[in-house]
């Protein structure tokens, strides 16, 4: 195993077992307050029938007191004795001999029905509420061990960006330095160290890049561009390095495509597509389709590649800060997860959208940004 991944292996190990428990600790939970609830529930049931039984059998006996009573009273003193057993006593009926109204048993048996009722409907809404709670809880714990876990993956990864190209940097630096090498031996050493150079520089442009962006600094000011000049400067620019890298690029622009946008930001977006659509093309030759068209009152600029594609489930979550698509311990793609997540927010900030659309073979991105009316200035020109 390579040490660089023991770290990264004892923090998942860790992590792991911090969910676990975590996950134990909230199925206990959940499992004590069912019990909680069902106990709660029986109580009250077999309290309220406790509270019935007991009622029923304490009118009984006043009722046969009250009897008692009457008889051993003198019939003088039998009316002002009945007059106060009435005050006192509205659930007897004292006609002889005396008994317990049975209208005013059955209405107390309703009100502690009613109660039972009551607790039958609150409990349920009670429960209701704590598991949604619960689970809210759980999400937000959730989110905060997958935003833990794809830092450390981008850490692991900026990591191996940054120490890769040093370390090549370096033994070409001691190659040029302890041997005499002959001319086309010195180009070619160079070359390499231009290319291990740029590679330092994207990954330092796009950490500070996402910094920018975290800071709503992304975009300076939009200006009426034309998109498929921008487009196609961009990648005359970058034509050689393209070529190189096996790119062979299949282009349906359409000119006079206006659209506010910032351009030098926009190269990011362009580089971040490009490299995504090249880095997950394996093959030695990578046909990169790109079109750009008006559809309504919006502009679509669409790269499609013929990689190995990516799963519809991870499309929700690729535009995410430090997603990397594919397991952490068995991905070969190079990247810090920050590509797709710079394309989004610098769109965004253009008032624009962008979309992943899975194919049967490759990927399809689409950026969508509105129209823009034709500045004076262009329109003056286009008359002469």
């Amino acid at each position: 195993m390579n040490p660089a991944q023991l770290p990264l292996n004892s923090w998942v190990s860790s992590l792991y077992r911090s969910r676990q428990r975590i996950r134990f600790a909230f199925v206990a939970v959940v499992i004590f307050l069912f019990a909680q609830v069902i106990w709660w529930m029986l109580f009250q049931q077999q309290y309220i029938e406790h509270s019935i039984q007991q009622t029923a059998l304490q009118w009984q006996n006043e009722a046969k007191l009250a009897e008692l009573a009457l008889e051993s009273a003198l019939p003088a003193k039998q009316e002002r004795l009945l007059k106060q057993m009435e005050q006192l006593s509205q659930h007897l009926d004292l006609s002889r001999p005396v008994k317990v109204r049975a209208t005013a048993l059955e209405a107390f048996k309703q009100r502690q029905t009613r109660y039972l009722r009551m607790f039958a409907f609150e409990v349920p809404f009670f429960l209701l509420v704590m598991l949604g709670g619960l689970l809210m809880i759980w999400k937000s714990m959730q989110t905060d061990f997958e935003l833990r876990r794809r830092q450390e993956n981008f850490l692991m990864a900026a990591t191996h960006e940054f120490r890769t190209p040093i370390t090549s940097l370096r033994l070409l630096v001691e190659t040029a330095q302890y041997r005499e090498l002959p001319r086309d031996k010195q180009l070619d050493v160079l070359e390499r160290m231009n290319r291990e150079v740029e590679r330092l520089q994207d990954v330092s442009e796009r950490v500070l890049a996402t910094a920018r962006l975290e800071q709503g600094l992304g975009v300076q000011q939009l200006k009426v561009q034309n998109w498929s000049d921008v487009l196609t400067l961009y990648l005359k620019k970058q034509g050689l390095n393209l070529e190189k890298r096996g790119v062979v690029l299949h282009l349906d622009i359409r000119s006079d495509v206006l659209v506010a946008l910032d351009p030098a930001a926009f190269e990011i977006v362009l580089v971040n597509l490009l490299e995504n659509a090249i880095k997950y093309s394996p093959n030695p030759e990578k046909p990169i389709f790109i079109r750009l068209e008006t559809k309504g009152k919006n502009a679509l600029l669409s790269f499609e590649d013929r990689g190995i594609g990516i799963a519809a489930s991870e499309i929700p979550h690729i535009f995410d800060q430090f997603y990397r698509v594919g397991q952490e311990m068995t991905r070969v793609a190079k990247g810090l997860g920050l590509g797709l997540y710079l394309v989004r927010g610098i769109v965004g900030l253009m008032h624009g959208s962008v979309r992943c659309e899975p194919l049967l073979i490759g990927t399809r991105f689409v950026v969508s940004l509105p129209l823009a009316k034709q500045p004076e200035s262009m329109a003056a020109l286009a008359r002469v």
